[in-house]
């Protein structure tokens, strides 16, 4: 399925195993470069998998390559920013295709700050209130705004991206309504003091504030997850929008 969203694609491929998204990516990224496809988010599911950027850690994996491979879990080594994370059914990943620089946007780090706010966009329309955090990507749970009180950070969304010729690659995965108990192999993103979380948890009956939600009275269906967030995107990334807000 390919929606048109103002100047970008958001096209949803379904569940996609990431050797096979890896190939998806180089293959929009060099379209992107020689002009035969615009700007566009790829959206996928992917099965049980650890992806290691850049920056990773050999500490952070909590289990060893043989349990990895009885459970039937993939791992990669792969060329983006961040540590290690798990991707999942349930979780909703997401590969911004863009061209920074026919944007006028030669800025790695604003790309990140503009995916955090479209999620974050995103989020509210879920009922998910979420903030960032000083000094670490990704977009956390607003604890005072979530009636939750104290308590360590609770990440809900993971980023990590790469860049070739300035055309953005790897990008986002969103905890929907995954098996959380998957980020036990792993520190996730290398912080061992925070908490992985998702939408569905978030929005439990014991997890939510009074008024958070209340246009939701049932949970959003993964088809309505996915509108949400590629338009809350497309809203961040797209030519002509601004990161205020």
């Amino acid at each position: 399925m390919t929606a048109a969203l103002e100047s970008m694609e958001v096209d949803w491929l379904g569940s996609v195993r990431y050797a096979d998204a890896l190939e998806l990516q180089s293959q929009a990224v060099a379209d992107r470069i020689a002009g035969d496809r615009g700007d566009r988010i790829l959206l996928v599911e992917h099965p049980a998998v650890i992806t290691l950027g850049r920056s990773s850690d050999p500490a952070n994996m909590r289990v060893t390559p043989d349990e990895l491979l009885e459970a039937g879990i993939d791992v990669y080594e792969i060329a983006r920013g961040g540590d290690v994370t798990y991707h999942a059914p349930g979780q909703l990943v997401g590969y911004p295709i863009l061209d920074l620089d026919a944007l006028g946007r030669r800025d790695v780090h604003a790309h990140l700050r503009r995916i955090e706010a479209g999620l974050m966009d995103a989020l509210e329309v879920l009922g998910v209130p979420s903030r960032r955090v000083e000094g670490r990507t990704g977009v956390f749970v607003d604890l005072a705004r979530s009636g939750s009180g104290a308590g360590p950070d609770r990440k809900i969304a993971s980023i990590g991206v790469g860049v070739r010729k300035w055309v953005t690659l790897h990008g986002f995965a969103l905890n929907v309504d995954l098996d959380l108990a998957g980020f036990d192999a792993i520190v996730p993103c290398g912080l061992g003091d925070v908490e992985m979380t998702s939408v569905a948890r978030e929005r439990a009956p014991d997890r939510k504030a009074p008024c958070v939600g209340a246009a939701w009275a049932e949970e959003p269906s993964s088809e309505e997850v996915r509108e949400i967030v590629g338009q809350a995107l497309v809203g961040r990334l797209a030519r002509g929008t601004t990161l205020e807000g």
